[in-house]
């Protein structure tokens, strides 16, 4: 097993009275990470898999008594695929309030949120967290940093989903069916898409224009829809961890685009699957792109994991001089680009340097990204 970051985490917020949510996209590990959790320490353990009918009958509308009889001297409730049961934030509110001496542990796919049906029920009563696909910073735990190094080829075309990483040669099948309605089915559940065909091809777009600015009027215009629609799915599909977004840095310069925006996937492997192409990255065009992807992509699994409290950005002018990523951590800017070759001399513009005196720069590539992404 290649131990989750996010584990040591959730162990030391165990037993302060509030639940545990952990949500994500599917087949990120969400399972596996409550065996460990079981494991992990002595307790009396209940263990609920709403993917059980009798589960699901059970944990639906119960009443504190019904709950007392079902948990009984057990310290610790894992509850596992919790988005199938109706009305669970209610039950999860019941049990927190009548049993605050135990332990509550809850995962659930992108539909808890999407339903919001644990937002409104659990508030000020739960810690929240997200399990991604595996990090590089997990991967470089287990496999070592030489052979990761090796690999990380593969991570650009492939990704990092558990079920990639543990089957190599099996890699194409395994995104085509992870890429495919599965990843985002939630939002049909859930929400009204009157047709679900659209959702892929947006996706597809968005897969072509990694580390570009989007326009909702443009991508509205290819689909045949308003962009209002195409910002509700792409809101959607952020909720569903398929992809996420960077603003444009702005604070004082005349010439700074205020109001852009950049989509990123958070696997690679998603990404290369939607658009069908997994060619060598000697073959490839947009090597950059995919790189630049990967490497915020780890930034952000990073930075959740340990608590990070700063804003993360771009930074473009109209007369297109950019930086890729900019982190603004207590009004200090820590300004990044990022090259897959190590050898590619970057300097950081005059402009930025000149109106944002209190900054750090950096460049990152395969030579140095570990200290980067937290290895």
């Amino acid at each position: 097993m290649i131990n989750r970051v996010l584990q040591s985490t959730v162990e030391t917020r165990m037993f302060r009275g509030k639940a545990i949510i952990i949500v994500g996209p599917r087949q990120v590990g969400k399972t596996t990470l409550l065996r460990a959790l079981q494991t992990s320490g002595e307790h009396k353990i209940v263990n609920w898999n709403c993917d059980e009918p009798d589960v699901r009958q059970k944990l639906t509308n119960p009443t504190s008594t019904q709950l007392r009889s079902e948990i009984g001297s057990a310290d610790l409730i894992l509850i596992d695929e919790a988005q199938r049961v109706q009305n669970i934030g209610l039950t999860l509110k019941l049990l927190i309030d009548n049993f605050p001496e135990k332990q509550i542990v809850v995962t659930g796919s992108s539909a808890l949120d999407l339903s919001n049906s644990i937002n409104e029920p659990l508030t000020g009563r739960k810690y929240e967290y997200v399990l991604y696909p595996l990090s590089a910073e997990e991967l470089i735990a287990h496999f070592g940093a030489q052979d990761e190094k090796r690999l990380l080829e593969r991570r650009l075309l492939y990704g990092c989903y558990p079920d990639v990483i543990n089957n190599p040669g099996e890699e194409r099948e395994i995104l085509t069916n992870i890429a495919g309605s599965y990843l985002y089915k939630d939002i049909f559940a859930f929400q009204d898409v009157r047709k679900p065909e659209i959702i892929e091809q947006l996706l597809q777009a968005l897969a072509l224009q990694i580390g570009s600015e989007v326009s909702f009027n443009e991508l509205g215009g290819m689909l045949g829809l308003n962009s209002l629609t195409v910002q509700r799915y792409m809101d959607l599909l952020e909720k569903s961890y398929v992809i996420f977004h960077l603003r444009s840095f702005s604070r004082n310069v005349r010439s700074e685009l205020k109001k852009s925006r950049k989509i990123y996937f958070y696997d690679n492997g998603v990404r290369n699957a939607l658009i069908g192409d997994f060619k060598p990255l000697n073959l490839r065009q947009d090597t950059g792109a995919l790189w630049e992807n990967y490497i915020i992509s780890e930034r952000i699994k990073h930075n959740a994991y340990h608590q990070f409290y700063g804003k993360s950005y771009f930074w473009r002018t109209q007369q297109q001089q950019e930086i890729d990523y900019i982190e603004d951590v207590d009004g200090i800017l820590h300004a990044y680009e990022f090259k897959w070759n190590p050898e590619r001399k970057v300097r950081l513009t005059d402009t930025f340097a000149k109106n944002y005196p209190d900054h750090t720069f950096s460049v990152i590539h395969p030579d140095n990204y570990r200290d980067f992404i937290g290895n």
